[in-house]
């Protein structure tokens, strides 16, 4: 388990999500491995539109601190895709500061 305050501070952090388990039939075609970047500048990489949204709110409050009192690990947190038919399950991982924050 990683200490609370690794991943919690002032400073933004970035937020990496990778594709850890895949089953079914996936229209936009994820897989293991598959890695989604959010930052102050926007989302880097291929992800469906109804993973996005339903990661959004989340990425964003990992990118600006929030606490989340459920995980152990305050640095990942498990986000499942909202097909329940052919699932798709990512892990957000804020470990990493953001390169340049945003200004302004």
């Amino acid at each position: 388990m990683v200490e609370k305050k690794e991943c919690l501070g002032e400073k933004p952090r970035k937020v990496i999500a990778r594709v850890i388990s895949q089953k079914g039939y996936c229209a936009i075609g994820h897989k293991v491995g598959d890695v989604i970047e959010f930052d102050h500048y926007g989302v880097r990489g291929k992800i469906c539109i109804n993973a996005l949204f339903s990661m959004l709110p989340v990425a964003y409050a990992m990118m600006h601190n929030s606490y989340f009192p459920w995980l152990e690990d305050q640095c990942k947190e498990l986000h499942a895709c909202p097909d329940p038919n052919n699932p798709v399950v990512f892990e957000l991982d804020r470990s990493e500061l953001m390169e340049t924050p945003a200004s302004g």
